[in-house]
C-alpha cells in the first residue's frame, strides 16, 4: 500500500485576532480526500496576545501542529488603506520561510505549502494543487492593494509587478500596456493553471524544489521589494516554472473592512 503524500503547512503569523480565526478554520477545514496527511508549523510573531492564545488552541485541537515563538516588537502598519512593510521586517519573515523550507527537506515532506494568515482558502484547495503535480504553483487570490484601485492578483508577468508579457524589442505605448494587462486578468478570471513570472502568500512546494536549494534568501544584486521576488528568481534559475491556479481562488482579509464580504465567499463554496 503506498504511503499517503506528506505536506507541511507553514505560515509566519502576526496578525489580528479576528482576522487570524478565520485562516486558522479555514485550514483546519481543508478537504483531504484520505490522499494526504497534513501537518502545521506555525512561527508566533503575534503581538496580540489573543492571537497566541489563537495558535496554542489549535494545536491543542490538533496534534499534528508545532508553533516557533519568537518576540520582535517592531510592528508594521497595517490599517484601512494598505500595509506597509519596512525592509528589515520583510527579511525577517523571509527568515521564518526559510526554517519552514530547511524543516520540510529535513523531516522528508513530499510538499510545503507555504500561506499568509490572512488568507482563507476554499476547502478543495491543497487537493486540487496537490493533483496537478507542479513543483511550485499557487493558488490565486484577488486583493485592492490600495482602496480605491480595482482588485489584482497576487501574481504577475516579471519583474516587481509587471501584469503583462512583453518582449526586449517592443516599445509599448500606455494604451498598448492597459490593454495586454487587461489581456491578463481576464485570462486569471477562467479557470485554469497558467504559467507565471512571479507569485507568493499561497504556494505549494514540492519536494524537488526544495532538495534543489530554492529559498527566499535575499539575491544581492537585485533591488525588487520582497521576499517573494528573491524566490521567484532563484526558483526560475534553477529550472523551475511557476504556475498559478484558478480554480478555487483564495480570500485574502488585507483589511478588516474586507471581513464583511468573508461570509459571501464561504457561501460560494456550497454552490
Amino acid at each position: 500500500m503506498k504511503n499517503k503524500t506528506r505536506v507541511l503547512l507553514g505560515s509566519p503569523i502576526r496578525q489580528k485576532a479576528d482576522i487570524l480565526q478565520h485562516f486558522l478554520q479555514s485550514i483546519r477545514q481543508l478537504n483531504c480526500g484520505g490522499m494526504y496527511e497534513l501537518d502545521y508549523f506555525f512561527v508566533d510573531d503575534n503581538l496580540e496576545e489573543e492571537s497566541s492564545q489563537l495558535l496554542s488552541d489549535f494545536s491543542t485541537q490538533n496534534h499534528n501542529t508545532s508553533i516557533m515563538r519568537t518576540r520582535h516588537d517592531k510592528p508594521y502598519i497595517c490599517n484601512e488603506s494598505t500595509h506597509i512593510w519596512e525592509e528589515e521586517l520583510i527579511w525577517k519573515v523571509a527568515g521564518f520561510k526559510n526554517i519552514m523550507i530547511n524543516l520540510a527537506r529535513k523531516e522528508g515532506y513530499d510538499f510545503l505549502f507555504l500561506l499568509d494568515s490572512d488568507i482563507v482558502l476554499h476547502p478543495q484547495t491543497l487537493i486540487h494543487l496537490l493533483g496537478l503535480k507542479k513543483d511550485i504553483v499557487a493558488e490565486i487570490f484577488w486583493t485592492r492593494w490600495e482602496a480605491d484601485l480595482p482588485e489584482l492578483p497576487q501574481v504577475w508577468v516579471g519583474d516587481q509587478y509587471n501584469l503583462y508579457e512583453s518582449t526586449v524589442e517592443e516599445n509599448l505605448t500606455q494604451n498598448e500596456i492597459f490593454q495586454r494587462v487587461q489581456l491578463f486578468i481576464n485570462k486569471l478570471k477562467v479557470p485554469g493553471v497558467y504559467k507565471v513570472g512571479g507569485l507568493g502568500a499561497c504556494t505549494l512546494i514540492s519536494r524537488k524544489a526544495l532538495q534543489s536549494g530554492v529559498n527566499f534568501n535575499q539575491i544581492y544584486n537585485i533591488s525588487f521589494i520582497g521576499e517573494d521576488r528573491h524566490f521567484c528568481i532563484r526558483a526560475v534559475a534553477l529550472g523551475f516554472e511557476l504556475f498559478v491556479d484558478t480554480h478555487y481562488p483564495a480570500f485574502h482579509i488585507y483589511r478588516p473592512v474586507d471581513l464583511n464580504r468573508l461570509e459571501e465567499y464561504k457561501a460560494g463554496h456550497e454552490q
